[in-house]
């Protein structure tokens, strides 16, 4: 395995790979590497002659008080387990690299980025459609892939390739979950044994609310209210939101339907956890 930092450097080995001919699969993270991330890895192993694992910090999506500083880092155990999962180049860029002094351009989805988790994270959204602009612009893979856990993220991200005339697909990877059902995230590690006990709380609703449709209740704000109560009988959980909206759009629905949306975020001492599932 490779480990690169420079755009440059990143940018030579992705050239050469296209003119021989070989495919570029790119999974783009922020570290702290978990099973969820090497599920990406491998999926793109399986699909794509190179692959390519970044790992960036991206400044631009963290508010002024969320936790950039102290933001789980990882740097030797994640080149460890990139190399086990068979990447072949780790591109590691620091902050100026990707966002030089100056740097005035920004990549905004108007209307999907201030849904959900944009209306108590303003700014984020655009900050991730910035970064992942400019890593598609210098690996120019053929396929990037994403986990479905950042349900609002993919599907931004859809949106804004297929808006941006891009030709890279987009592939998106089912979430991996623990035994008892809560997600894998990287912050994850904020929580207390007592807060990590409460946290799966997040997909037994979700689980809940897909059982009523299956049962043949359409009625999302029925379910969605049920859904609510459910984790609001966690003391430990503070809900943010919950909401059942479009797969594409993003726009909330009254009834619920295949492909629909429904999302979930809520606090757990200092982990902020976001989970969905799509009906």
């Amino acid at each position: 395995m490779e480990i690169l930092t420079a755009v440059a450097d990143m940018r030579a080995r992705a050239r050469a790979a296209r003119a021989a001919g070989r495919s570029i699969g790119l999974v783009p993270t922020m570290g702290a590497l978990h099973a969820g991330h090497l599920a990406l890895a491998a999926r793109a192993r399986a699909e794509c002659d190179v692959v390519v694992l970044s790992i960036f910090v991206n400044p631009l999506q963290f508010g002024p008080s969320e936790d950039l500083a102290s933001y789980p880092r990882s740097p030797e155990r994640d080149a460890s387990l990139a190399r086990e999962a068979g990447v072949d180049i780790l591109w590691t860029p620091e902050a100026d690299a990707i966002h030089p002094p100056g740097h005035r351009t920004r990549v905004e989805v108007a209307g999907m980025q201030d849904r959900l988790c944009g209306r108590t994270r303003p700014g984020h959204f655009a900050g991730v459609t910035t970064v992942v602009a400019k890593l598609l612009a210098v690996v120019r893979p053929a396929a990037a892939y994403f986990g479905e856990k950042d349900g609002q993220q993919l599907r931004i991200i859809r949106r804004m390739v297929r808006d941006l005339h891009d030709e890279v697909r987009i592939v998106a990877c089912p979430t991996v979950r623990e035994p008892d059902g809560l997600a894998l995230s990287s912050r994850n590690v904020y929580l207390t044994p007592e807060e990590r006990r409460a946290a799966p709380v997040l997909p037994r609703a979700l689980r809940a609310a897909a059982d009523a449709y299956r049962a043949g209740d359409t009625d999302a704000r029925r379910v969605v209210d049920r859904l609510r109560a459910t984790i609001a009988a966690e003391p430990l959980a503070d809900l943010e939101y919950a909401e059942a909206v479009d797969g594409d759009t993003l726009d909330p629905v009254a009834t619920l339907r295949s492909g629909v949306l429904v999302a979930v975020a809520a606090r757990f001492g200092r982990a902020r956890l976001i989970d969905n599932i799509t009906i």
